[in-house]
């Protein structure tokens, strides 16, 4: 299973790919797309980034983390329509797409709801095996890219469970 994780941001998003192969993760790429100019010109571009980034890394899916919700609301608003173009994108390709909080994230991670963003990255670090220096907005699409991974796992054993009890294992 291949996931592109995404870490929304009108000004930086973050983005990651990893995959799941035999039990283990595996780091792919990682990188952030800084958009310029105006609200418009700037969800075109990350739209067009998301775009070429499933066509190079083909993920069976694509994850993000959801918004948390600021007392700012024009920035809530923002961000809003940049999952748009996250689920329009992934749609487009024809790929499932799914959030997660933040919460969730850094429980799947971190083990801990409230890690801090520094700690999300050292297990990051750790999990994918990344020496060098890794961004917080790339290490927070990874670590979505990872909870969905460890989601989706966890997903399948359940209906395999139900399928066993319907059938009377």
């Amino acid at each position: 299973m291949r996931i592109l994780g995404i870490d929304p941001g009108t000004l930086v998003m973050g983005y990651g790919v990893v995959e799941e192969r035999q039990g283990g993760l595996t780091h792919v790429v990682d990188g952030t797309i800084a958009p310029t100019g105006e609200l418009a010109v700037r969800l075109k571009e990350l739209y067009d980034g998301l775009q070429e980034m499933i066509r190079v890394y083909a993920p069976d899916a694509v994850a993000m983390e959801s918004p948390f919700f600021s007392k700012n609301v024009v920035s809530t608003v923002k961000l809003g329509q940049v999952q748009g173009v996250v689920v329009l994108a992934a749609t487009h390709a024809a790929l499932d797409s799914c959030s997660y909080t933040p919460m969730e994230v850094k429980s799947a991670v971190a083990g801990y709801g409230k890690a801090t963003k520094v700690q999300v990255r050292e297990m990051v670090k750790r999990l994918l095996g990344i020496d060098g220096p890794l961004s917080l907005d790339a290490s927070d699409a990874l670590a979505v890219a990872i909870c969905h991974i460890h989601t989706a796992e966890l997903k399948r054993r359940y209906q395999q469970h139900l399928s066993s009890e319907a059938s009377g294992r």
